[in-house]
């Protein structure tokens, strides 16, 4: 059974803790891939930050050279982006309301762990519905998410070891984790998806999955990893 959750990235102590996050340890194994993986599925420059919180994507995607519109439904993250980037477009959306960009077109919509923190199948399906519908026709979205085995593991950036609770988690259970970069090390609350329910998300969405990468650690990476050279805490999913 799913169970109530509350978005964490609300909290001003939290907002305020990850705003200088860049791309440390485990997070710079999720956005190693990624220009590789943009430039071989992504035509046009018009580009959708799905859940931007602090603006850390949304400037990584400026620097691709993207025109992009951060949103998030945080406002205490985004006072931190417009502070970050005050020439960025950061919008504050409803949760779930996505009418305010009824009217515009993006080539690439970008989810950077936003759908670790949203609760409830029908929810993920209308979402992605929704973005969709906003979507150019050959457009693509890119949706970055914590891999099942994350919770788990040890990680350079991450610890689970005091959550064994996590090793019996279903599609739609509350896992915890703690982040090892920020000052703020209470334990994060997210939602647990597997491969297979988001690929029952994604087609109930009316979404084709074009690939999914699952990115490893190499000895070449500027980092000494715990877990990643053999297991994988990312899955990039591309749709069209």
């Amino acid at each position: 059974m799913e169970k109530q959750f509350s978005n964490v990235y609300g909290d001003e102590r939290r907002a305020d803790s990850y705003a200088d996050l860049e791309f440390p340890g485990t997070y710079y194994l999720a956005f190693r891939d990624l220009p590789e993986l943009i430039g071989k599925h992504t035509r046009g420059r018009k580009a959708l930050d799905f859940g931007c919180g602090t603006g850390r994507s949304t400037r990584f995607l400026k620097d691709l050279g993207f025109d992009v519109v951060g949103i998030d439904i945080a406002e205490a993250m985004l006072v931190h982006a417009r502070q970050r980037d005050p020439s960025g477009d950061y919008r504050q959306v409803p949760d779930g309301d996505l009418s305010s960009l009824a009217e515009e077109r993006f080539n690439l919509i970008f989810s950077a762990f936003t759908f670790d923190n949203i609760p409830g199948s029908e929810k993920r399906i209308g979402l992605l519905r929704g973005l969709t519908g906003i979507l150019e026709e050959e457009g693509r979205i890119f949706n970055l998410v914590s891999a099942p085995e994350i919770y788990v593991n040890e990680w350079t950036s991450f610890s689970t070891k005091d959550f064994p609770e996590n090793r019996d988690a279903r599609g739609g259970d509350l896992v915890r984790i703690v982040m090892l970069d920020v000052p703020d090390q209470r334990p994060v609350e997210d939602i647990f998806w597997t491969d297979g329910d988001y690929r029952e998300q994604f087609e109930k969405a009316g979404l084709g999955l074009l690939e999914r990468h699952n990115p490893l650690g190499k000895s070449s990476d500027p980092y000494s990893w715990v877990s990643e050279t053999r297991v994988s805490p990312w899955s990039v999913y591309v749709l069209k």
